[in-house]
């Protein structure tokens, strides 16, 4: 903006600051930060080659290794480079073939639990009261 400005209309660059409302050292401001290139390769190389390991782990290693890196650093460039970790999907198992419950022939035959009512109590199922009539 303030580019075209003193394109534009032939206005000085602190003029054109002061109309946009920019402070003049964040028109000049230069970003110095590292890209940190070789961490990136060395990273992908570790994920690549152990396919199990999270950034935690791939964090360790090249702690081992020497680079002077902290977990917060490898998590960014490990989202920036999209190598999260593939999550197994859950299988689900069969249990054993359902059995249907044998009737009862007799009455105070068949007991079951009662898990609502509190300790252990134990009662009769009206089941055999229905079969014997």
């Amino acid at each position: 903006m303030v580019t075209f400005l003193c394109a534009a209309f032939r206005l000085p660059q602190r003029r054109a600051c002061r109309l946009v409302g920019l402070q003049r050292s964040s028109y000049y401001y230069r970003q110095h930060r590292d890209p940190q290139d070789e961490l990136r390769v060395r990273l992908k190389d570790l994920a690549a080659a152990r396919v199990r390991y999270g950034y935690r782990r791939l964090h360790v290693l090249l702690v081992r290794e020497g680079w002077p890196v902290n977990h917060k650093r490898v998590y960014r460039l490990y989202k920036q480079e999209s190598l999260s970790l593939r999550l197994k999907t859950k299988k689900k198992r069969t249990s054993a073939p359902r059995v249907p419950v044998p009737q009862a022939s007799a009455p105070n035959e068949c007991w079951s639990m009662d898990a609502r009512s509190g300790p252990a109590l134990l009662r009769a199922t009206d089941s055999a009261a229905d079969v014997s009539g």
